[in-house]
């Protein structure tokens, strides 16, 4: 068996005049959590569409659970499931009648159906709400829900396109408990997002992408190393004092400072945090500089972001106008 649950080479995929992805590699391990990371228009729904086969590659070499996405699309479609940026769920239905209602369209049968309803309406939470109409769940829960119909036939490899978007903290939190708790059972998700924070907390391993091709594949911590890992940041009460604090943290930093006046902030990487922080907090004292904020700073992905592309991971309407054809918001649900 190989070690990866999905490989893909190369991929190449035009809408015409414009390449939503331009020779794309990905790699993701079983049994983990992979963030596909990237702005609106970068390409993550393209490629989800054709590592699930809803639309053909016109270039390049891609493999699902083991099985080539060109020569047997059947064969991938019976080992994935789909969860698109909005939830596919009825909601006149009950929650047990929608898992119901998918488990007889993938040929359970009456009983197996309600057997694999309760067992999802368990593992997901969502028992004491299973007899009540979607219509009356929270978003979150609506998420949960659309997670546990896309797990009917317990997929190897799940892919998840932006499931959060538009969702409080808290059903964020919940969805983000739920995937969690399908890798724990052996599920491989591969996970589209543009919020920093989710591929931060979920993903073992972080694919970024721009403009169609990927430009980073690491941990989360070794794409923040990339920036220069843990930075000292100081903002002053008076912008007069600005080089002052500039010429103290210059002395404890491992690079040039940098300034952003119009926030009165000194910031810059350095080794040894602790001893760093020590350091300037005293000097600061004793010279008498006044300071609102000091403290220490972890690089955040969007620093990464910015790092590697020249731009911040927001969603760019324009940027996705441009570019997506086939790369717009994954609405028709397809489970398999």
């Amino acid at each position: 068996m190989s070690t990866y649950a999905v490989h893909a080479e190369g991929l190449q995929k035009r809408y015409g005049e414009k390449n939503a992805l331009d020779g794309f590699d990905l790699t993701v391990r079983r049994g983990t959590v992979h963030g596909l990371l990237g702005p609106n228009g970068a390409g993550k729904t393209t490629a989800v569409r054709i590592l699930s086969t809803l639309v053909t590659l016109d270039g390049g070499r891609a493999t699902v659970a083991g099985v080539d996405v060109a020569k047997d699309p059947r064969a991938v479609r019976a080992r994935i499931g789909l969860t698109g940026q909005y939830a596919a769920v009825d909601e006149v239905l009950t929650g047990r009648q929608n898992l119901e209602m998918f488990g007889r369209l993938f040929h359970l049968g009456g009983a197996g159906a309600r057997r694999r309803a309760t067992e999802l309406l368990e593992q997901f939470d969502l028992v004491e709400a299973g007899d009540r109409g979607v219509g009356k769940y929270s978003g979150g829960m609506r998420r949960r829900l659309d997670l546990a119909a896309s797990m009917i036939l317990a997929p190897d490899v799940l892919f998840l396109d932006e499931p959060t978007t538009g969702l409080d903290p808290r059903s964020r939190g919940e969805v983000w408990e739920s995937v969690r708790e399908l890798v724990a059972s052996g599920t491989t998700v591969l996970l589209t997002t543009q919020y920093l924070e989710e591929a931060d907390k979920l993903a073992s391993r972080i694919t970024v992408i721009d403009r169609g091709r990927s430009i980073a594949d690491d941990t989360p911590d070794g794409l923040k190393n990339t920036v220069g890992g843990d930075r000292i940041e100081v903002v002053v009460a008076e912008r007069a004092d600005i080089p002052r604090a500039v010429r103290v943290v210059a002395k404890v930093s491992a690079g040039e400072p940098e300034t952003e006046e119009s926030e009165r902030r000194v910031h810059a990487p350095v080794t040894d945090r602790v001893a760093a922080l020590t350091e300037v907090a005293r000097t600061l004292q004793d010279e008498g500089v006044q300071v609102e904020d000091i403290g220490l700073r972890r690089p955040s992905l969007d620093d990464v972001f910015l790092r590697l592309t020249g731009h911040r991971a927001k969603a760019d309407e324009e940027a996705a106008a441009g570019t997506t054809g086939g790369n717009s918001d994954t609405k028709g649900d397809v489970r398999r």
